[in-house]
């Protein structure tokens, strides 16, 4: 199959980036042909090229000739497109429809639903724009960056995208990655019987750890919305000091250095590679994931069910889909220090049980989030979309047919 990759790299590289990676090596890998059509904002510096970046989101005449010329050179059989935003826009989507090519598209994020992509406002989860034509919520909250303005013009984009149905009409297969986010989309007006879903996964599997290293594990931004406040406050109520080692940065590392003074146990190592992280979660007694907010999926799920390490997680969205309490790892209620603490305790002094707990989540990754088990769910939705191209195309021509014979009657 020849396939064509869409993706608009962002300027801090992140999880979105990495799955594309390793899809497209993974499809090459299986004798697939593939091309990557890849743009960047490096060069949106300033207020001169974000206002440009902003008035071509909504439909950008450079996205549609890149797009228009890449399809005319490579002929692919079809196009996955991964993220249009902001330069590439949804022109990509309207030329394909005209090539006749068919799109699958990734979910990675609730773009197509929310001027801020989360579905929060602030660090709490908010539905207020779903089902809603013009998302003004949006930009009575300035959820997009913080500004009013940049709310508006995302929100323009949506809701002209909306009343054109462009998802509808050029969008063959969307790819969701949880359960959970696939009711949101659909709650959000994204046609049903177009989402599938397909768990990110890990293109190579490092094996099992450990779990050697007596200390909990937190990996990712540090920000309010991952519930990083909740943490800190949660081994300040530990009846036992617990070594919590914290890796990352964000607008908060300031509040996280000061902790790491202030707290016994916490130590903050700050940001680190793929294969520091691969090291630290080997030999870590639990991973924590303490988010406020709907996450998306994130890879450090995948990335701990490898090592085998349990994972204690708030039990909201996606997380409490992907983390089996009592099986794969422990639940809490969102932003609860109290009970946050509780199962870091109980993860501590359970060795045992902790064990089973190893286990069963190194078998829920070799089960689900290899990369074989993905390209069968990769190969599955392609067939999809390619098939339901060929009814509707056979279905037109059945109708221009029996149309030409009713004139000629």
């Amino acid at each position: 199959m020849r396939v064509l990759i869409v993706h608009n790299h962002y300027q801090s590289a992140g999880g979105e980036d990495a799955v594309v990676r390793a899809e497209i090596s993974l499809l090459r890998a299986k004798g697939n042909d593939v091309e990557l059509l890849q743009v960047d904002n490096d060069n949106i510096v300033g207020k001169l090229e974000a206002a440009k970046a902003a008035l071509q989101c909504a439909y950008s005449l450079t996205g549609a000739r890149l797009m228009h010329d890449r399809i005319r050179q490579f002929r692919p059989d079809l196009v996955h497109v991964h993220n249009f935003f902001p330069r590439l826009s949804p022109s990509v989507h309207y030329v394909c429809r005209q090539a006749r090519v068919p799109i699958v598209q990734t979910l990675h994020n609730y773009r197509l639903l929310c001027p801020a992509f989360t579905l929060s406002r602030g660090a709490t989860p908010c539905d207020d724009c779903l089902g809603k034509i013009v998302p003004w919520p949006a930009i009575q909250h300035s959820c997009y960056r913080h500004s009013k303005t940049g709310s508006a013009v995302v929100a323009t984009m949506l809701s002209i995208h909306r009343m054109l149905k462009t998802w509808d009409h050029t969008v063959a297969r969307f790819v969701a990655l949880t359960a959970f986010a696939r009711g949101k989309f659909i709650e959000g007006g994204l046609p049903a019987g177009k989402i599938m879903v397909k768990p990110n996964f890990l293109g190579v599997d490092p094996g099992p750890g450990a779990g050697d290293g007596g200390y909990a594990l937190y990996v990712g931004r540090l920000s309010p919305e991952k519930g990083i406040d909740t943490l800190l406050a949660s081994w300040q109520q530990l009846p036992t000091k617990r070594a919590l080692k914290i890796m990352g940065d964000g607008p908060l590392g300031s509040v996280v250095r000061s902790a790491a003074s202030t707290i016994n146990g916490i130590e903050w190592l700050g940001p680190a590679g793929r294969e520091e992280v691969s090291r630290a979660m080997a030999h870590a007694t639990v991973l924590i994931l303490p988010s406020v907010y709907y996450e998306g999926f994130p890879m450090v799920i995948v990335e701990a069910l490898a090592a085998g390490l349990p994972i204690i997680a708030s039990r909201l969205g996606s997380m409490a889909e992907l983390v089996e309490q009592g099986v794969t790892g422990l639940l809490f209620p969102p932003g609860s220090p109290n009970h946050l603490a509780r199962a870091a305790d109980w993860a501590f002094t359970h060795p045992d049980r902790l064990i089973d707990l190893r286990q069963c989540a190194r078998r829920e990754f070799v089960k689900k989030y290899t990369a074989e088990t993905n390209y069968v769910f990769i190969s599955e939705i392609y067939e999809s979309a390619l098939r339901s191209v060929r009814v509707n195309q056979e279905s037109s021509a059945s109708f221009g047919a029996s149309n030409a014979a009713h004139q000629e009657y």
